[in-house]
């Protein structure tokens, strides 16, 4: 049976960073990640505009249910077929990627500690923290580099949704981590033990 890692934390707290820096600690294809950006709705049957309007940072903008089946499955030992999502169209591809069980999966996003059903089937939880200063430029830096934003767009949205939200949904769910890890890559010690406490994991014979 799979072990799995949930990764939380608020938009640009340095998430993909840990994930990174954790699996390079770790011994090759022993680890699957599945990312909860995968899971946004298809927003196909919107205009455009709106479509750009969308706020990524609730709850509703997820399609849990196949999330938390997903992992079930994944959990079971078989495989799944995990959803690709543009954040530049706001749409789901017809195309999916093939996802083995491994002995550790690895749940990643900023809601993912939302939800009660899906924080049920953790083994370990982390929310990796950071200043909201900091994260409010890699956000910048992210948004004008991977989605095309301009600075006045990033900067609205961040006051608009990606603040408020992250104050009423992700900060309130560091209450159920058991593992927090401020400055999120940068802390080289709370990487290190993460790292060891799923090397025995997956070391250990059942």
């Amino acid at each position: 049976m799979s072990f799995i890692i949930g990764i939380a934390g608020g938009t640009g707290s340095g998430k993909t960073t840990v994930v990174r820096k954790v699996i390079e600690n770790l011994p090759k294809g022993e680890v699957a990640i599945i990312p909860q950006d995968s899971y946004y709705k298809d927003n196909s049957d919107l205009p455009m505009e709106e479509r750009q309007e969308m706020n990524f940072d609730h709850p509703a903008s997820l399609e849990f249910k196949l999330l938390i089946e997903h992992i079930k499955k994944l959990k079971e030992g078989k495989p799944i077929e995990q959803p690709i999502y543009s954040y530049l169209t706001c749409t789901r591809s017809k195309e999916t990627i093939t996802v083995e069980a491994k002995k550790v999966i690895i749940v990643e996003g900023i809601l993912i500690l939302q939800n009660a059903q899906l924080r049920d089937l953790m083994d370990i939880k982390v929310y990796v923290d950071a200043d909201n200063d900091d994260r409010l430029m890699r956000v910048i830096q992210r948004d004008l580099v991977e989605r095309g934003r301009s600075v006045n767009k990033v900067l609205e949205r961040y006051e608009k949704t990606v603040k408020p939200m992250h104050l009423q949904f992700i900060e309130p769910t560091k209450r159920y981590a058991d593992v927090i890890i401020p400055q999120g890559g940068n802390n080289k010690v709370g990487i290190d033990v993460l790292s060891s406490i799923i090397e025995k994991k997956i070391n250990h014979k059942e």
